[in-house]
Parts: C-alpha cells; structure tokens; sequence
C-alpha cells in the first residue's frame, strides 16, 4: 500500500483498531499507525495533512 490507497488503508486500519473512533485519533498516531501496517510501503516523508484527513475520512466512513 501507498499513502494515495487512502481506501485499503482505511480498512486496514478499522480490521487492526475495531474499537477506536477515528475522530479520536491525533495525526501523529495515525501517520505511525499507518507505517506499522503490514503490507505498507512507502516514504514517511511523503504523508501530509491532507492525505491523513483523506485517511481518516475513509476510515470513518468504514466504520459507519
């Protein structure tokens, strides 16, 4: 996965964090979350704030 799978991750993240309310989620965690995922592989340094609230929408919306 690439930081633009904003999709796959969102998955990804709600399969490994069931119970965590995205909203809740400080950027920080979730830039280090999304690094820790297997089957991640792509530059720290290419994240951003837009790409983690694309992120974080998709995850919402998986959620829901």
């Amino acid at each position: 996965m690439k930081w633009t799978d904003t999709y796959a991750i969102a998955a990804a993240l709600y399969d490994k964090y069931p119970d965590v309310d995205p909203l809740s989620v400080r950027f920080t965690d979730l830039r280090r979350w999304v690094l820790e995922l297997e089957g991640f592989d792509d530059l720290p340094e290419r994240s951003g704030e837009k790409i983690l609230e694309a992120i974080q929408a998709a995850w919402i919306e998986e959620a829901q």
